[in-house]
């Protein structure tokens, strides 16, 4: 049987499907990529905020697997609604990238050598926010456009940095463009960043059990543990939400430690917490820091709602 695997068409989905292809073939499987177009890919000028968010995205994808076009679709985790799908099961989430944002400046200058008033393109709120809050007089400006597209920005002087994720530029062999990979204290990545998802039907379980091998048990914890703190917190799609889970070793073996921020979209306040607790109860810390958070004033700095909706991201940048 050959596995039929969906992927978007710019660079980063497929080279992102195509290395979870080749895992699938390593064990065996026949996998063919099948080209699907989203309204993100043909909309690449309006603001993804106003798109509904990053779920712009997932919906062709998830459409095409409930269609049976296709058997499995990877996805960049940070690109799934919090709300689970009755129907679709992630069925692995892979070891994950480096989960940084990084900065890609002009002359190789760093984030803090960059002159006051210099030109800063990002089309997330959350870099938005924590960029502003460090009161360095940038000027930030919207950006869209796959990857290639925002480091021409650069390339031809339109603008003087972007700010993008790490691991979508290692993946596609540009890691050498970075002049600075982003410390999670000056800057929390997105809930789920650098790591990929595999989704398949949930009663399909050939598919579910190829897939399954995939899996990365810390990784999972990890990705659980931040998208609990965007699910509780039930942050709308504007709301300038960071989180970074890391497995360290504690006093009585792995623990999982786990950063969050809600920040102002203006840079004019945050609230950075954090919380401890075993890998097992993942979905726990992420929910009891998501309370600490909430009752420590987040839901004066950000637009929380009362729907639990995906983070503005844009895919793998």
């Amino acid at each position: 049987m050959t596995l039929r695997l969906g992927t978007r068409r710019s660079t980063l989905a497929t080279t992102q499907s195509t290395w979870v292809a080749d895992r699938l073939r390593d064990l065996g499987h026949e996998v063919e990529l099948v080209e699907i177009t989203t309204e993100g890919d043909r909309d690449r000028t309006t603001p993804l905020a106003s798109m509904g968010g990053t779920g712009v995205f997932v919906s062709a994808l998830r459409e095409a697997l409930r269609e049976g076009t296709v058997d499995l679709a990877v996805h960049s985790l940070k690109d799934l609604p919090t709300t689970p799908e009755a129907d679709l099961v992630v069925a692995a989430i892979p070891t994950r990238e480096d989960p940084r944002d990084a900065l890609v400046a002009r002359d190789g200058l760093t984030l803090g050598e960059l002159p006051a008033g210099s030109t800063v393109g990002t089309g997330s709120p959350r870099r938005r926010a924590q960029l502003e809050a460090l009161g360095l007089g940038l000027e930030l400006r919207e950006l869209r456009g796959n990857v290639g597209t925002r480091l021409g920005k650069v390339a031809d002087g339109e603008l003087d940095a972007v700010v993008l994720a790490h691991a979508g530029l290692r993946r596609i062999g540009r890691a050498d463009v970075v002049t600075e990979v982003l410390d999670p204290i000056q800057m929390l990545p997105a809930p789920g960043q650098g790591a990929l998802a595999v989704e398949v039907r949930a009663d399909d379980t050939a598919t579910r059990d190829a897939v399954a091998a995939l899996d990365d048990a810390d990784t999972r914890a990890c990705v659980v543990a931040e998208r609990a703190v965007l699910a509780e917190l039930e942050a709308g799609c504007s709301a300038p939400i960071g989180a970074l889970a890391e497995i360290v070793l504690g006093d009585e073996g792995d623990e999982l430690s786990l950063r969050a921020v809600v920040a102002n979209i203006d840079g004019e306040g945050d609230v950075r917490r954090s919380a401890a607790g075993s890998p097992a109860d993942a979905d726990a810390v992420g929910r009891r820091l998501a309370r600490l958070l909430l009752e420590d004033g987040a839901a004066d700095l950000a637009p929380l709602t009362s729907s639990p909706t995906v983070h503005t991201e844009r895919s793998g940048a």
